[in-house]
């Protein structure tokens, strides 16, 4: 699709080692843009989607970093841009639960580094990114939620909800502050097969969440890249400040 075209396209992919990021930096170098692909602890499996997005047909360099230390965070968005010259679109991808735990357990220190891993650190990126994406012509950031924004981090995933919560809100602050620029958005994937879940879902519930779904399965990493992919090319260009459900129907309302 020609507004889907990327060519000499920048784009930053940060968590790309694996599941939704490797997909989405995958889709896009093989729609012509340069990939950074940061990794913070999955050097061999960042290595693996710089491969994939070359297997493609695109190219890319690997950024490693702890987004969680502004200075590493600041250097990532630096080191591309010095080695491309320029930033066209950024998704903010980085994130985890860490460990479940209630609010009732939750330490104020496991909080405080749930909060800098899932939104602090995209702060930090996206602010060092602004003047680049500005300067782009067609910047665009798109930030990725999770599903326990609506659900309130059941099953011990509050202080992860709460966070995912507060990027929902940074996407709309930076709609009003960067347009016309600037477009952001947000994605909310429901359950999607990935490690994540793997780690942090049991099989059992795994088989549960497809029973619940009306389309009678989870999703995977590459059906959540289409969607990114819409938002950061030409055919989105008025789409600016959306969050858009990735689940299947599984909260239908």
């Amino acid at each position: 699709m020609r507004d889907q075209d990327l060519s000499d396209r920048v784009a930053l992919v940060t968590g790309a080692g694996v599941g939704i990021g490797r997909a989405t930096a995958t889709a896009l170098g093989a729609s012509g843009a340069f990939v950074g692909v940061h990794y913070h602890r999955s050097k061999d499996e960042a290595g693996e989607t710089l491969d994939a997005v070359r297997a493609g047909g695109g190219d890319g360099m690997l950024l490693g970093a702890d987004l969680t230390d502004e200075a590493a965070a600041n250097g990532v968005v630096d080191g591309l841009v010095s080695a491309r010259g320029r930033l066209d679109v950024l998704f903010n991808n980085a994130g985890s639960p860490i460990e479940r735990a209630t609010l009732e357990e939750c330490s104020v220190d496991l909080w405080n580094q749930v909060l800098a891993t899932n939104l602090t650190s995209a702060f930090v990126v996206t602010r060092r990114a602004i003047p680049h994406l500005k300067a782009s012509g067609h910047g665009v950031i798109v930030n990725n939620l999770s599903l326990s924004v609506q659900t309130g981090g059941a099953n011990g995933a509050g202080a992860y909800a709460a966070a995912k919560g507060g990027l929902q809100v940074m996407t709309r602050t930076l709609a009003r502050e960067l347009a016309p620029a600037v477009r952001t958005n947000a994605i909310m994937p429901g359950v999607i097969e990935t490690r994540h879940h793997e780690v942090f879902s049991s099989p059992e519930r795994l088989a549960q969440y497809r029973t619940e779904t009306p389309v009678g399965r989870n999703g995977t990493a590459e059906e959540v890249a289409g969607v990114v992919m819409f938002l950061v090319s030409d055919a989105g260009r008025f789409v600016n400040g959306a969050l858009i459900d990735i689940n299947g129907g599984r909260f239908l309302r």
